[in-house]
Protein backbone atom coordinates (compact mmCIF):
# COMPACT_ATOMS: atom_id res chain seq x y z
CA UNK A 1 0.00 0.00 0.00
CA UNK A 2 2.82 2.38 0.88
CA UNK A 3 4.40 1.63 -2.48
CA UNK A 4 1.13 2.52 -4.21
CA UNK A 5 0.92 5.78 -2.28
CA UNK A 6 4.52 6.63 -3.15
CA UNK A 7 3.88 5.86 -6.82
CA UNK A 8 0.74 7.97 -6.77
CA UNK A 9 2.59 10.86 -5.13
CA UNK A 10 5.37 10.60 -7.70
CA UNK A 11 2.90 10.64 -10.60
CA UNK A 12 1.06 13.58 -9.08
CA UNK A 13 4.34 15.49 -8.69
CA UNK A 14 5.32 14.73 -12.31
CA UNK A 15 1.95 15.91 -13.63
CA UNK A 16 2.14 19.05 -11.49
CA UNK A 17 5.62 19.89 -12.83
CA UNK A 18 4.44 19.37 -16.41
CA UNK A 19 1.37 21.56 -15.85
CA UNK A 20 3.48 24.31 -14.31
CA UNK A 21 5.92 24.11 -17.21
CA UNK A 22 3.07 24.26 -19.73
CA UNK A 23 1.57 27.23 -17.91
CA UNK A 24 4.92 29.04 -17.90
CA UNK A 25 5.39 28.46 -21.60
CA UNK A 26 1.85 29.70 -22.28
CA UNK A 27 2.65 32.90 -20.41
CA UNK A 28 5.78 33.30 -22.53
CA UNK A 29 3.75 32.91 -25.72
CA UNK A 30 1.20 35.46 -24.52
CA UNK A 31 3.91 37.94 -23.52
CA UNK A 32 5.71 37.72 -26.84
CA UNK A 33 2.43 37.90 -28.75
CA UNK A 34 1.59 41.13 -26.90
CA UNK A 35 5.06 42.47 -27.66
CA UNK A 36 4.57 41.57 -31.32
CA UNK A 37 1.48 43.76 -31.36
CA UNK A 38 3.40 46.60 -29.75
CA UNK A 39 6.31 46.18 -32.16
CA UNK A 40 4.11 46.54 -35.25
CA UNK A 41 4.11 50.14 -36.48
CA UNK A 42 0.85 49.86 -38.43
CA UNK A 43 -2.26 47.74 -38.01
CA UNK A 44 -1.14 44.43 -39.48
CA UNK A 45 -3.32 41.40 -38.80
CA UNK A 46 -1.30 39.35 -36.33
CA UNK A 47 -3.95 36.79 -35.32
CA UNK A 48 -5.00 34.60 -38.29
CA UNK A 49 -6.98 31.47 -37.45
CA UNK A 50 -4.95 29.17 -39.60
CA UNK A 51 -1.22 29.07 -38.73
CA UNK A 52 -0.27 27.49 -42.04
CA UNK A 53 -2.19 30.17 -43.92
CA UNK A 54 -0.32 32.77 -41.89
CA UNK A 55 3.01 31.22 -42.86
CA UNK A 56 2.03 31.20 -46.53
CA UNK A 57 0.96 34.85 -46.36
CA UNK A 58 4.19 35.91 -44.67
CA UNK A 59 6.38 33.82 -46.98
CA UNK A 60 4.61 35.07 -50.11
CA UNK A 61 6.25 38.47 -49.61
CA UNK A 62 9.51 36.86 -50.74
CA UNK A 63 10.51 34.77 -53.74
CA UNK A 64 11.10 31.32 -52.26
CA UNK A 65 11.22 29.45 -55.56
CA UNK A 66 14.95 28.80 -55.08
CA UNK A 67 14.84 28.40 -51.31
CA UNK A 68 17.70 26.29 -50.01
CA UNK A 69 15.77 25.31 -46.87
CA UNK A 70 12.42 23.49 -46.77
CA UNK A 71 9.65 26.06 -47.07
CA UNK A 72 7.58 24.06 -44.58
CA UNK A 73 10.27 24.75 -41.98
CA UNK A 74 10.06 28.54 -42.42
CA UNK A 75 7.73 29.87 -39.74
CA UNK A 76 6.12 33.20 -39.05
CA UNK A 77 7.36 34.74 -35.83
CA UNK A 78 4.21 36.87 -35.52
CA UNK A 79 5.06 40.40 -36.73
CA UNK A 80 4.82 41.15 -40.43
CA UNK A 81 7.77 42.13 -42.61
CA UNK A 82 9.51 45.09 -40.91
CA UNK A 83 6.95 44.93 -38.09
CA UNK A 84 10.06 44.71 -35.92
CA UNK A 85 11.74 47.87 -37.20
CA UNK A 86 15.46 47.65 -37.86
CA UNK A 87 17.36 50.84 -37.07
CA UNK A 88 19.27 52.85 -39.66
CA UNK A 89 21.19 56.10 -39.16
CA UNK A 90 21.08 55.58 -35.37
CA UNK A 91 21.86 58.18 -32.73
CA UNK A 92 24.59 57.74 -30.13
CA UNK A 93 25.53 58.90 -26.65
CA UNK A 94 28.86 59.25 -24.91
CA UNK A 95 29.36 57.15 -21.78
CA UNK A 96 28.51 59.94 -19.33
CA UNK A 97 25.16 60.59 -21.05
CA UNK A 98 24.00 56.96 -21.20
CA UNK A 99 21.94 57.23 -18.03
CA UNK A 100 19.40 54.64 -19.15
CA UNK A 101 21.95 51.82 -18.91
CA UNK A 102 22.83 49.75 -15.84
CA UNK A 103 26.32 48.31 -15.23
CA UNK A 104 25.17 44.73 -15.77
CA UNK A 105 23.25 45.39 -18.98
CA UNK A 106 24.54 43.25 -21.82
CA UNK A 107 25.80 45.00 -24.93
CA UNK A 108 27.12 43.99 -28.32
CA UNK A 109 30.44 45.74 -28.85
CA UNK A 110 32.39 46.47 -32.02
CA UNK A 111 35.70 48.19 -32.63
CA UNK A 112 36.93 49.35 -36.01
CA UNK A 113 40.24 51.18 -35.99
CA UNK A 114 40.15 53.50 -33.00
CA UNK A 115 36.36 53.77 -32.80
CA UNK A 116 34.27 51.63 -30.46
CA UNK A 117 30.48 51.38 -30.31
CA UNK A 118 28.08 49.54 -28.05
CA UNK A 119 24.59 48.26 -28.86
CA UNK A 120 22.54 47.36 -25.75
CA UNK A 121 20.47 44.21 -26.00
CA UNK A 122 17.65 45.94 -24.16
CA UNK A 123 17.21 47.98 -27.37
CA UNK A 124 17.99 45.19 -29.81
CA UNK A 125 15.25 43.09 -28.19
CA UNK A 126 12.83 45.43 -29.95
CA UNK A 127 14.75 46.08 -33.21
CA UNK A 128 17.06 43.08 -33.79
CA UNK A 129 19.12 44.84 -36.48
CA UNK A 130 21.08 48.11 -36.55
CA UNK A 131 22.43 49.23 -39.92
CA UNK A 132 25.52 51.30 -39.26
CA UNK A 133 28.81 52.52 -40.68
CA UNK A 134 32.21 53.40 -39.25
CA UNK A 135 34.66 55.00 -41.67
CA UNK A 136 34.41 53.10 -44.93
CA UNK A 137 32.93 49.98 -43.33
CA UNK A 138 29.14 49.57 -43.56
CA UNK A 139 27.96 46.86 -41.20
CA UNK A 140 24.86 45.40 -39.57
CA UNK A 141 24.65 44.50 -35.89
CA UNK A 142 22.15 41.65 -35.62
CA UNK A 143 20.50 39.99 -32.62
CA UNK A 144 17.89 37.23 -32.43
CA UNK A 145 16.34 37.10 -28.93
CA UNK A 146 14.93 33.60 -29.49
CA UNK A 147 18.47 32.24 -29.96
CA UNK A 148 20.30 34.90 -27.93
CA UNK A 149 22.46 35.10 -31.05
CA UNK A 150 24.68 38.06 -31.88
CA UNK A 151 26.46 38.43 -35.22
CA UNK A 152 27.93 41.47 -36.98
CA UNK A 153 27.93 41.43 -40.79
CA UNK A 154 29.70 43.47 -43.43
CA UNK A 155 26.92 45.07 -45.48
CA UNK A 156 29.06 44.89 -48.61
CA UNK A 157 27.42 41.66 -49.71
CA UNK A 158 28.04 39.56 -52.85
CA UNK A 159 24.94 41.24 -54.36
CA UNK A 160 25.98 44.79 -53.44
CA UNK A 161 25.86 47.06 -50.39
CA UNK A 162 22.62 46.37 -48.54
CA UNK A 163 20.60 47.48 -45.57
CA UNK A 164 18.95 44.66 -43.65
CA UNK A 165 15.48 44.41 -42.17
CA UNK A 166 13.58 41.86 -40.09
CA UNK A 167 11.47 39.66 -42.35
CA UNK A 168 9.16 38.36 -39.61
CA UNK A 169 10.14 34.82 -40.62
CA UNK A 170 12.18 32.22 -38.75
CA UNK A 171 14.14 29.14 -39.71
CA UNK A 172 15.28 26.85 -36.89
CA UNK A 173 13.87 29.45 -34.48
CA UNK A 174 16.37 31.96 -35.88
CA UNK A 175 15.69 35.28 -37.55
CA UNK A 176 15.63 35.50 -41.33
CA UNK A 177 16.82 38.93 -42.42
CA UNK A 178 15.82 40.53 -45.70
CA UNK A 179 17.92 42.94 -47.70
CA UNK A 180 16.46 46.21 -48.86
CA UNK A 181 16.94 47.18 -52.47
CA UNK A 182 17.40 43.72 -53.91
CA UNK A 183 15.37 42.66 -56.94
CA UNK A 184 14.06 40.36 -55.76
CA UNK A 185 14.80 40.86 -52.08
CA UNK A 186 16.80 38.05 -50.55
CA UNK A 187 16.31 36.25 -47.26
CA UNK A 188 19.46 35.67 -45.24
CA UNK A 189 19.84 33.32 -42.29
CA UNK A 190 21.66 34.96 -39.39
CA UNK A 191 23.22 31.77 -38.02
CA UNK A 192 23.90 30.22 -41.43
CA UNK A 193 25.46 33.58 -42.45
CA UNK A 194 24.15 32.72 -45.91
CA UNK A 195 21.37 33.75 -48.26
CA UNK A 196 18.57 31.20 -48.57
CA UNK A 197 16.45 32.81 -51.30
CA UNK A 198 16.39 35.54 -53.93
CA UNK A 199 19.49 37.04 -55.53
CA UNK A 200 21.57 36.18 -52.46
CA UNK A 201 20.80 32.46 -52.48
CA UNK A 202 23.85 30.39 -51.43
CA UNK A 203 25.96 33.53 -51.09
CA UNK A 204 27.93 34.09 -47.89
CA UNK A 205 27.87 37.17 -45.72
CA UNK A 206 31.19 38.24 -44.26
CA UNK A 207 31.17 38.41 -40.47
CA UNK A 208 33.10 41.03 -38.52
CA UNK A 209 34.66 40.89 -35.02
CA UNK A 210 32.06 41.11 -32.26
CA UNK A 211 31.89 40.91 -28.50
CA UNK A 212 29.02 40.46 -26.05
CA UNK A 213 29.70 41.63 -22.51
CA UNK A 214 28.33 43.95 -19.81
CA UNK A 215 28.07 47.69 -20.18
CA UNK A 216 30.39 48.19 -17.20
CA UNK A 217 33.07 45.94 -18.68
CA UNK A 218 32.82 47.49 -22.15
CA UNK A 219 32.75 51.12 -21.02
CA UNK A 220 35.68 50.49 -18.66
CA UNK A 221 37.85 49.04 -21.40
CA UNK A 222 36.62 51.56 -23.99
CA UNK A 223 35.86 54.80 -22.08
CA UNK A 224 35.57 56.74 -25.35
CA UNK A 225 32.98 54.38 -26.77
CA UNK A 226 29.74 55.64 -28.23
CA UNK A 227 26.59 53.79 -27.23
CA UNK A 228 23.27 53.50 -29.04
CA UNK A 229 20.82 56.13 -27.81
CA UNK A 230 17.44 55.07 -26.46
CA UNK A 231 15.97 57.92 -28.50
CA UNK A 232 15.39 55.67 -31.51
CA UNK A 233 12.37 57.41 -33.01
CA UNK A 234 10.15 54.50 -31.97
CA UNK A 235 7.84 54.28 -28.97
CA UNK A 236 9.19 51.31 -27.05
CA UNK A 237 9.66 50.58 -23.37
CA UNK A 238 13.36 49.73 -23.35
CA UNK A 239 13.21 49.19 -19.59
CA UNK A 240 11.06 46.09 -20.03
CA UNK A 241 12.52 42.60 -20.25
CA UNK A 242 10.13 40.97 -22.70
CA UNK A 243 12.06 37.71 -23.03
CA UNK A 244 12.80 37.13 -19.34
CA UNK A 245 10.35 34.22 -18.97
CA UNK A 246 11.54 32.67 -22.21
CA UNK A 247 15.16 32.78 -21.08
CA UNK A 248 14.22 31.12 -17.79
CA UNK A 249 12.15 28.38 -19.41
CA UNK A 250 13.78 25.25 -20.87
CA UNK A 251 11.19 25.22 -23.66
CA UNK A 252 11.54 26.62 -27.18
CA UNK A 253 8.84 28.65 -28.86
CA UNK A 254 9.55 27.48 -32.40
CA UNK A 255 10.77 24.14 -33.76
CA UNK A 256 14.29 23.26 -34.82
CA UNK A 257 15.07 20.42 -37.20
CA UNK A 258 17.62 18.74 -34.93
CA UNK A 259 18.58 18.75 -31.27
CA UNK A 260 21.84 18.01 -29.48
CA UNK A 261 21.71 16.96 -25.84
CA UNK A 262 25.41 17.32 -25.10
CA UNK A 263 24.54 20.57 -23.35
CA UNK A 264 21.41 22.23 -21.97
CA UNK A 265 19.52 23.83 -24.87
CA UNK A 266 19.82 27.43 -23.68
CA UNK A 267 23.42 27.28 -22.52
CA UNK A 268 25.13 30.48 -23.73
CA UNK A 269 28.09 29.73 -25.97
CA UNK A 270 30.72 31.45 -28.07
CA UNK A 271 30.78 29.70 -31.44
CA UNK A 272 33.98 29.80 -33.50
CA UNK A 273 34.47 28.44 -36.98
CA UNK A 274 36.92 28.25 -39.85
CA UNK A 275 35.31 27.01 -43.04
CA UNK A 276 33.32 23.89 -42.15
CA UNK A 277 35.16 23.25 -38.87
CA UNK A 278 33.55 24.68 -35.75
CA UNK A 279 33.66 24.57 -31.99
CA UNK A 280 31.41 25.82 -29.19
CA UNK A 281 32.81 27.40 -26.02
CA UNK A 282 30.26 27.41 -23.17
CA UNK A 283 30.71 30.15 -20.62
CA UNK A 284 30.12 27.50 -17.96
CA UNK A 285 33.30 25.68 -19.01
CA UNK A 286 35.50 28.58 -17.87
CA UNK A 287 36.54 29.79 -14.44
CA UNK A 288 38.87 32.31 -12.84
CA UNK A 289 41.50 29.57 -12.87
CA UNK A 290 41.30 29.29 -16.67
CA UNK A 291 40.97 32.92 -17.81
CA UNK A 292 42.20 32.25 -21.33
CA UNK A 293 43.11 29.45 -23.72
CA UNK A 294 44.91 29.30 -27.04
CA UNK A 295 42.99 27.24 -29.59
CA UNK A 296 43.28 26.12 -33.20
CA UNK A 297 40.53 25.29 -35.70
CA UNK A 298 41.14 24.40 -39.33
CA UNK A 299 44.79 25.34 -39.02
CA UNK A 300 43.96 28.83 -37.72
CA UNK A 301 44.83 30.02 -34.21
CA UNK A 302 43.05 32.33 -31.78
CA UNK A 303 42.72 33.03 -28.06
CA UNK A 304 39.52 32.86 -26.03
CA UNK A 305 39.51 35.12 -22.96
CA UNK A 306 37.13 34.75 -20.04
CA UNK A 307 36.15 37.61 -17.72
CA UNK A 308 34.90 36.16 -14.41
CA UNK A 309 33.28 39.46 -13.35
CA UNK A 310 31.19 40.07 -16.47
CA UNK A 311 30.89 36.31 -17.11
CA UNK A 312 31.75 36.87 -20.75
CA UNK A 313 34.01 35.40 -23.42
CA UNK A 314 35.82 37.17 -26.23
CA UNK A 315 38.14 36.22 -29.07
CA UNK A 316 41.51 38.00 -29.38
CA UNK A 317 44.66 37.54 -31.46
CA UNK A 318 42.78 35.64 -34.14
CA UNK A 319 44.32 34.60 -37.46
CA UNK A 320 42.70 35.81 -40.65
CA UNK A 321 39.82 33.51 -41.50
CA UNK A 322 38.66 32.87 -37.92
CA UNK A 323 34.98 33.84 -37.46
CA UNK A 324 32.77 33.82 -34.38
CA UNK A 325 29.35 34.61 -32.98
CA UNK A 326 27.37 34.19 -29.77
CA UNK A 327 24.20 32.12 -29.29
CA UNK A 328 22.33 29.56 -27.28
CA UNK A 329 23.66 26.02 -27.69
CA UNK A 330 20.47 24.65 -29.27
CA UNK A 331 20.65 27.13 -32.14
CA UNK A 332 24.36 26.69 -32.80
CA UNK A 333 24.01 22.90 -32.77
CA UNK A 334 20.94 22.96 -35.04
CA UNK A 335 22.89 24.77 -37.75
CA UNK A 336 26.24 23.04 -37.07
CA UNK A 337 25.47 19.44 -36.07
CA UNK A 338 29.10 18.36 -36.48
CA UNK A 339 30.39 21.01 -34.08
CA UNK A 340 32.94 20.12 -31.42
CA UNK A 341 32.67 21.72 -28.00
CA UNK A 342 35.10 22.81 -25.33
CA UNK A 343 34.59 21.13 -21.95
CA UNK A 344 37.21 22.95 -19.88
CA UNK A 345 36.35 22.96 -16.18
CA UNK A 346 32.77 21.75 -16.67
CA UNK A 347 31.85 18.36 -15.25
CA UNK A 348 32.73 15.51 -17.64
Amino acid sequence: MDDLKESSNTNTFTVTVKLKRAALLSLVFIAVAICALLWTDSGADLSPQDASAQNRRRSSQFDLSLSTVPIAEIHSGGPRKDGIPALSNPNYLVVSKAKYLHPGDRVIGVVFGKEARAYPLRILNFHEIVNDKIGETPFAVTYCPLCDSSVVFDRRTPVGVREFGVSGLLYNSNVLMHDRGGDPESLWSQLMTTGISGAGVNKRLKTLPVEVTTWKDWSTRYPQTLVLSDETGHRRNYNSSVYQNYFQSPELMFPVNRTDHRMVAKSPILGVWVGKDSKAYPISAFSAETPQIREEIGGKSFTVKFDPVSRSLRVVDADEGVEWMYSFWFAWAAFRPETAFFEGDSPK
